[in-house]
């Protein structure tokens, strides 16, 4: 829902009047950038592109055949001859990797519709390469928790869905504190040591719409929208730009992923065949769960993705336990009826008036090592009875299947 932010009119139409005689000077730059992604965060400032040495860059190898005899020490041609001719008789000098190489220390993996990179490089060397990456695509971040291998941002908009017409074009930042798409969005980013060392390192996104509640369209509330899981391979595609990858290979990796691809195996992508699926098993009170037709090692990387896509917070983990500790506030639940304060409600996971409430969701194999089941436990360790373990395997199986 496209609105202006409660600007009267008159001042819009004063202001384009004062602006219209500097429409000549302006700059006609990002109207043709063509980007479907541009967040900026409110108190960052404009954002610009930084000088940066591509990664692993080294120098051309040099030609020497216009040296001047004498300019490195050398007196005479004869001396200047003879030093050529035992750098021959050597060989050529390695020279280092060649500029741009294609590396080989990053790939992307799928399981059905869930995607995630896979790095040659410990936690502890991704850490702060995650940490730029995000600022440099302007969020910021809420939480920044090493420890748990959590990163998350906080909600921004994405201005690249501004009516990009030609007032705007021409007042360009004036009106762009003007207008709002009536959407929000934050991305979590989940990073797991893999047991030979390397890194599994997961992005998901949740969104936010803007909706209107009263006739005279004057009460409007936030509630969730679905996650965008374009949203998630643009993020994982830049990632791997990032991370080394050439810009042209890291887009065919991502799209050799999409559920819509029809063959395997392009650019060191690992795709599986068919898309693994889930089922939700109903019992009674507490013996509820969800099956899928995954080994172990699948299903905890799906189970982890998927409580990244929904309204969890993932305190911890004990992947030999194959525990997830989280704590989880139903976005539906308001205990407060009075609607002034609910963006503010909705948007801060730390709102006292939300009680998040702690569970544990316990994934387990079964005796044939090839189908595991998903559990909901309460903070205690024993079997939710309540409709919130209803609710929660539900809303995973949603993001499972």
């Amino acid at each position: 829902m496209m609105k202006l932010r409660g600007i009267p009119l008159g001042l819009v139409l004063a202001s384009l009047a004062s602006v219209a005689s500097l429409s000549a000077c302006t700059s006609f730059t990002d109207a043709f950038s063509g980007t479907k992604i541009d967040y900026k965060a409110n108190n960052q400032g404009p954002q610009r592109n930084t000088l940066e040495v591509p990664p692993d860059l080294s120098t051309l190898p040099r030609d020497d055949r216009f040296n001047v005899p004498g300019a490195n020490g050398v007196t005479t041609f004869s001396t200047y001859t003879q030093q050529k001719n035992q750098a021959a008789a050597i060989g050529p000098v390695a020279t280092g990797p060649q500029v741009l190489p294609q590396l080989a220390d990053a790939h992307l993996e799928r399981a059905g519709g869930q995607r995630w990179l896979v790095v040659s490089r410990t936690p502890e060397q991704l850490w702060p390469i995650l940490r730029d990456f995000w600022q440099e695509n302007g969020f910021l971040l809420k939480v920044d928790s090493p420890e748990t291998g959590i990163m998350e941002t906080d909600w921004e908009e994405n201005r690249a869905k501004l009516p990009l017409d030609f007032i705007r074009r021409q007042l360009g930042t004036f009106l762009d504190s003007i207008y709002d798409t009536g959407e929000r969005d934050k991305f979590r980013t989940r990073i797991e040591r893999r047991p030979d060392g390397s890194s599994e390192i997961y992005i998901s996104h949740r969104g936010m719409v803007e909706v209107v509640t009263s006739q005279q369209n004057q009460t409007t509330v936030w509630t969730t929208r679905p996650s965008d899981p374009e949203l998630e391979a643009e993020f994982l595609n830049r990632l791997l730009v990032k991370l080394g990858t050439e810009e042209a290979r890291a887009k065919m990796i991502v799209a050799s992923a999409s559920p819509a691809a029809a063959a395997a195996g392009a650019a060191g992508a690992a795709i599986p065949a068919q898309p693994a699926q889930s089922k939700f098993v109903a019992g009674p009170s507490g013996s509820s769960y969800v099956e899928l037709a995954d080994p172990f090692d699948r299903a905890w990387r799906r189970v982890g993705l998927a409580l990244d896509r929904v309204n969890f917070t993932v305190e911890d983990r004990d992947r030999n336990a194959g525990t997830y500790f989280v704590r989880y506030v139903d976005p539906n639940e308001d205990p407060d009826k009075d609607r002034r304060n609910v963006f503010g409600r909705l948007f801060n996971s730390d709102d006292p008036k939300k009680q998040a409430q702690q569970y544990r969701v316990l994934v387990k194999t079964q005796a044939d090592n090839a189908t595991t089941r998903v559990t909901v436990l309460n903070k205690t360790g024993d079997p939710e009875t309540g409709d919130a373990g209803t609710r929660i395997l539900t809303l995973l199986n949603d993001q499972l299947k």
